[in-house]
């Protein structure tokens, strides 16, 4: 054996540890180095926009791996990587996110949910499209379904931050964004919910439209309901504005006799086309009846209660059906309530006298045509006729002082058998009707007032 050989089997043993020693000298010295390469590559990126970013030092080698957003911000991000000190080399693997054409987006709830759906460009609108959906959802949970892609119009986060704030107005819907045209489906949670939606959507930026607006809204409603026995008319429901609210008011000062009104009336937007046409021949028809209820419901009119005396159901059906705007719908549901006990003539006049003493049968300016606001009243005077079933009832028509004295007296004729006509046509026998006028010569105030004028302008009955 040779000299060497016998050196290296005495000395290996000991060449062990020094190998040890220098692998650990290079392992410590290189990993300092790769965790401040790391670090400071990270801080170099701190104002880059970038999604799933990753970094990997070996030696004084970067691999960069990230999703971009531009291609501007994918080459400064790699050149701020490459322009750390002690960085060698940069082994770039970023990409581009995804380009998406058309760029859609939507928001969409349920009972329990709100679901943000479709494309957002940048991780930071995301994050404020997220929050303003929490504070828009009422408590409702909010499920993020957004992917991140490259293809978003100008201005998208003002225009989705615009249809966000108008998820709490939707019971249940979808809105959603195809580049700059928006589409809107689903029920508006309240009245005028689907108006106030319209509105807002007036806002949106420059160059977004409304696509199309399918929101409905709940039905519109309005609905009387009349208690003769306390001589109260409840009113609930909704009507378009404040004007619209004191015409109906005003009209059932007019066709009802001293009842008192309980308001529960709301005003809301939404009301179909015709409304107050319609409510006003609703309510007329309403006040010629007894125990009752009128529900307007969208274009429907249901009248549901009691006729004064036989016959006068179908004439109410038909009136109201000939009245109502064109496309309204109605539905009477009418009996006729049962003919009370019969009474003497002198109860039957005091029956007459007390409902004349509640409201005054109103004629045309100048004519003997019956004011249909007075077919309530007319239609109790019938009920309280057909009580008295043999007596002679005298029908008796008065003026003011205004005007040609022979004229009044010709006028007041002419009223008092208008008037009579209309009993007659409603079933009294017209044997045991009979009409007078006494023109301006029995007044029963002064006619110096125009109150007193329009006291003595009246029709009476006489129960002989």
């Amino acid at each position: 054996m040779s000299e060497f050989s016998n050196w290296v089997r005495k000395w290996w043993p000991g060449l062990i540890p020094l190998a040890a020693l220098w692998v650990a000298a290079i392992w410590t010295g290189t990993v300092p180095v790769e965790q401040h390469l790391t670090a400071q590559a990270a801080a170099a990126l701190k104002e880059s926009v970038l999604d799933k970013t990753q970094i990997e030092v070996a030696g004084r080698d970067v691999l960069l791996s990230a999703d971009a957003f531009s291609e501007q911000g994918r080459r400064t991000a790699v050149d701020q990587v490459a322009s750390v000190p002690g960085v060698r080399l940069v082994n770039d693997q970023t990409q581009l996110i995804t380009e998406v054409s058309p760029f859609t987006w939507s928001i969409e709830r349920d009972v329990v949910h709100v679901m943000l759906g479709g494309n957002v460009p940048l991780p930071a609108i995301k994050a404020r499209l997220l929050e303003a959906a929490h504070n828009a959802a009422n408590g409702a949970e909010v499920v993020d379904q957004m992917a991140l892609a490259r293809g978003a119009p100008v201005r998208f986060d003002a225009a989705a931050l615009l249809l966000i704030d108008q998820v709490s107005k939707l019971k249940e819907g979808r809105i959603s964004l195809a580049n700059t045209k928006v589409t809107l489906e689903g029920g508006a949670r309240e009245l005028g919910g689907r108006e106030a939606i319209a509105a807002a959507l007036k806002n949106l930026p420059e160059g977004y439209t409304v696509e199309k607006n399918a929101l409905y809204a709940p039905p519109y409603l309005f609905q009387v309901n009349k208690d003769p026995v306390a001589s109260t008319l409840t009113l609930s429901g909704y009507v378009p504005d404040n004007n619209a609210h004191a015409v109906i008011v005003s009209a059932i000062g007019r066709k009802f006799l001293g009842v008192k009104i309980e308001d529960k009336l709301k005003a809301s937007a939404g009301a179909p086309q015709g409304f107050l046409a319609a409510t006003t021949a609703a309510l007329s028809a309403l006040s010629r009846l007894s125990t009752a209820t009128l529900t307007i419901q969208d274009r429907n009119v249901t009248l549901s209660g009691d006729a004064l005396y036989p016959g006068a159901n179908t004439r109410i059906s038909e009136e109201l059906a000939a009245k109502l705007p064109q496309g309204w719908k109605p539905k009477a549901e009418l009996t006729v309530k049962p003919v009370a006990a019969p009474v003497n003539a002198t109860i039957c006049q005091q029956l007459l006298t007390g409902l004349l003493a509640k409201g005054t049968i109103q004629f045309e300016t100048g004519k003997a045509v019956i004011d249909p606001d007075s077919a309530g009243l007319l239609d109790r005077l019938i009920e309280a006729v057909l009580r008295c079933p043999t007596s002679q009832i005298e029908i008796a028509g008065h003026t003011d002082s205004d005007g040609d004295k022979e004229a009044n007296l010709a006028l007041s004729i002419r009223r008092a058998q208008s008037v009579a006509d209309y009993l007659i046509k409603a079933g009294i026998p017209k044997e045991r009707i009979s009409a007078i006028g006494f023109g301006s010569e029995q007044p029963v105030a002064g006619n110096d007032t125009e109150e007193g004028k329009a006291l003595n302008r009246r029709i009476e009955f006489v129960v002989r």
